[in-house]
């Protein structure tokens, strides 16, 4: 294709992508060098005055249960650029719906991303349309969304879905297929492509295991999936590399059980042993006057998956405005994966489906039971931070009691004085 033609196929940005084809590099952590490809890029992103990115996508763009509740890679996404151009103003917006598809993606393009006048819009579909929409139909999905964003005076950066484990729905011979779409829909308009399923793939080749601990479930990766994502997705708008590992959960834990207090309504608690007979005392020390109202969650004797399928069938039901998660070391699981998988399951369920709705905080066997220790003691921290989750754990050398360790660790959180 002769340079003018080109040029007319994909429009007035066609000058400036010609540096940012779709070619991929890895954020994964320990990857090789020679897994890599090396990308020419410029950025997409100015500093000489305030950018507007929009993340347009399914459930693993949007915030829900499997990052926390609060945020997921749009949100990191900012945090990462800020960090990459720290002279930037850069607004990101998060447009990712559960369950949608490219055509969902069509249908509220007007409304979820235009009218905020985006400069980038990155488009993250597959996962959902790989079940319901036709490949071909996927392709012109693409290529209409594509259109329509740089009609409206948009930059358009495609994203191909994350790696996920193989199910039933969704194998991975199928993703690869619809990932391939993507990418070739990517060449041919000249379209920059972040190729998150190759940054992933490599990572599970490289170290099954630390990837297998980057998803919340077979499909949803948890916090610390996101933030590889937003690291990589970082890289394809700006050029630059950052690291979000060290980025801590939001800091206030306890918002909803704050806003109630204030109110003079009653917290109603759903707490795992012993702390349903420590919850109430240590809040009570804490916001004078807040009325608390504990609700007990059995675990003496219960396996890990036991408590998954409790969890599952309680807590949103339930609807609680506190959840204390405190996993004995007894409750028991057949092999590390299934251990990962149910206490994963265990924190999914102990959370809304969307955004927040109630607080959530989680307690290392070690509080209450200093003088035992589990194989598997690590492995929970690592599952809660990466869930997004404050975890309240002992200091080494720390002999106080668990009621104090819990009162301590509110009065620290707190914000409500």
């Amino acid at each position: 294709m002769d340079c003018l033609l080109w040029t007319r196929r994909v429009g007035r940005f066609g000058v400036l992508m010609v540096a940012v084809l779709a070619l991929w590099t890895t954020s994964a952590p320990g990857l090789a060098d020679e897994a890599k490809e090396a990308v020419a890029t410029v950025s997409l992103i100015r500093t000489d005055r305030p950018e507007t990115v929009v993340c347009l996508g399914d459930s693993v763009t949007g915030v829900y249960y499997h990052t926390g509740g609060q945020r997921a890679y749009p949100e990191m996404l900012e945090l990462a650029i800020a960090t990459a151009l720290p002279d930037s103003k850069v607004k990101v917006v998060n447009a990712g719906i559960s369950g949608n598809t490219t055509a969902d993606g069509l249908a509220r393009l007007d409304q979820d991303v235009l009218r905020h006048h985006p400069t980038v819009v990155t488009i993250s579909f597959g996962l959902n349309d790989m079940v319901r929409v036709p490949v071909d139909q996927f392709r012109k999905n693409l290529e209409t969304l594509v259109a329509r964003c740089r009609e409206a005076g948009s930059q358009v950066v495609l994203c191909t879905p994350n790696m996920v484990i193989t199910t039933m729905p969704r194998p991975i011979e199928k993703l690869r297929e619809y990932c391939d779409i993507i990418r070739q829909t990517g060449r041919e308009l000249g379209v920059p492509v972040c190729d998150q399923f190759a940054a992933g793939e490599a990572y599970s080749v490289k170290d099954p295991w630390a990837w297998r601990l980057t998803l919340s479930d077979e499909i949803h990766p948890n916090m610390d999936g996101h933030k590889l994502m937003a690291e990589e997705l970082c890289r394809t708008l700006t050029g630059h590399s950052v690291s979000l590992a060290d980025a801590p959960p939001l800091p206030n834990p306890l918002a909803k059980t704050e806003a109630l207090w204030k109110a003079a309504q009653p917290v109603k608690v759903l707490a795992m042993p012993p702390y349903d007979t420590l919850i109430g005392p240590a809040l009570e020390q804490n916001y004078p006057g807040i009325k608390v109202e504990v609700t007990p969650w059995p675990v003496e004797g219960k396996t890990l998956p036991e408590l998954e399928t409790i969890a599952n069938q309680t807590v949103r039901a339930k609807r609680p405005n506190l959840v204390v998660l405190a996993v004995p070391r007894s409750a028991s699981a057949e092999s590390d994966d299934q251990f990962v998988k149910s206490y994963s399951w265990v924190m999914n369920w102990s959370l809304s489906f969307g955004q927040t709705e109630w607080d959530c905080i989680v307690l290392h066997p070690a509080v209450a039971s200093p003088a035992e220790s589990s194989p598997r003691d690590d492995l929970m921290r690592r599952l809660v931070k990466a869930q997004d989750l404050h975890l309240i754990d002992r200091v080494a050398g720390d002999e106080s009691s668990a009621a104090d360790l819990l009162s301590r660790w509110i009065e620290k959180h707190r914000t409500a004085k």
